[in-house]
């Protein structure tokens, strides 16, 4: 049996590491919100040569759209702008296809109201703060025990810091926007991180029914040397396909995978490594008090 619980400060150190470089990067830098929150439209057209900057930069100035930022890569045009409809865009392409004397095509144009980026907004902080809770009661009724629901949450905050963290990180220097994949990846890791948890603190439960009374750390080696091996092969098969999708995949749900990735990177190392040191501590500064 291995002793895990002997380098539980060790854990702590890497994941306050971690979490306060995350938090510096969402202070200094913060994020780079879609339309999706913000509302607005994305225009992304494929240009059939090359065209100095400049060009581009008068035509979109004659066109006279409030156009928030832009960039060509690549024969790539991208544009961020005010809400525009179907006319407007059409004007804009036709302004580049006669000033410029080359052919646009266009590869997206997605248009999103500000309220609907509000409602987006609400439905998030919803969706986080009703996950919580269903974790809080099923946890603490399953087990009958509401410290194991309240280290499997404390698990659950520091994955969704990580994570935030992070993707702040890589919306930095490589540009990630946060928008609803983004969302949709988050909740999807919190949930796996629980769903770890879960395994480990049901050992530990069995262990008290069958061995009876004994020092929780004991219970706790015994139970994560039992569950390693298995969450990490699960593991791998997921980061294995993730990895492909990062690598391989397409532009448009690049930063997804990234994002999945590290959640259940995150996920892994928590449920053994901050979830199960904390209801440690927890029982141990109760069993004292008592």
């Amino acid at each position: 049996m291995v002793n895990f619980m002997k380098y539980r400060w060790l854990y702590f150190l890497i994941s306050l590491t971690v979490i306060v470089a995350g938090l510096f990067s969402i202070y200094r830098w913060g994020f780079r919100p879609s339309i999706d929150f913000t509302g607005g439209t994305d225009i992304e057209y494929e240009l059939d040569r090359g065209v100095d900057k400049q060009q581009i930069a008068s035509v979109i100035k004659s066109s006279k759209l409030e156009v928030n930022s832009w960039r060509v890569k690549d024969n790539q045009l991208t544009i961020k702008a005010k809400p525009i409809d179907e006319k407007q865009e059409l004007l804009l392409r036709g302004q580049l296809e006669n000033k410029l004397k080359l052919k646009v095509k266009t590869q997206r144009f997605d248009t999103v109201g500000p309220v609907i980026g509000q409602e987006a907004i609400n439905k998030t902080i919803v969706a986080a703060s009703l996950g919580i809770l269903a974790i809080i009661i099923y946890i603490s009724l399953a087990f009958k025990g509401f410290y194991y629901a309240l280290s499997a949450v404390l698990a659950t905050v520091h994955d969704f810091l990580v994570v935030m963290g992070s993707y702040s990180l890589i919306s930095h220097f490589f540009g990630a926007e946060l928008d609803t994949m983004f969302v949709t990846a988050l909740l999807t890791s919190m949930s796996f991180s629980t769903h770890d948890t879960i395994i480990i603190f049901d050992k530990i439960r069995e262990y008290f029914r069958s061995e009876g009374k004994a020092e929780i750390d004991y219970f706790a080696n015994k139970a994560l040397t039992e569950t390693m091996v298995r969450s990490v092969n699960n593991s791998m098969t997921i980061i294995f396909m993730l990895l492909a999708l990062v690598l391989l995949g397409g532009s448009t749900i690049r930063f997804f995978a990234v994002t999945l990735l590290i959640g259940t990177i995150t996920g892994t190392y928590s449920s053994p490594f901050v979830a199960t040191p904390i209801l440690v501590w927890i029982e141990k500064m109760r069993k004292k008090k008592n």
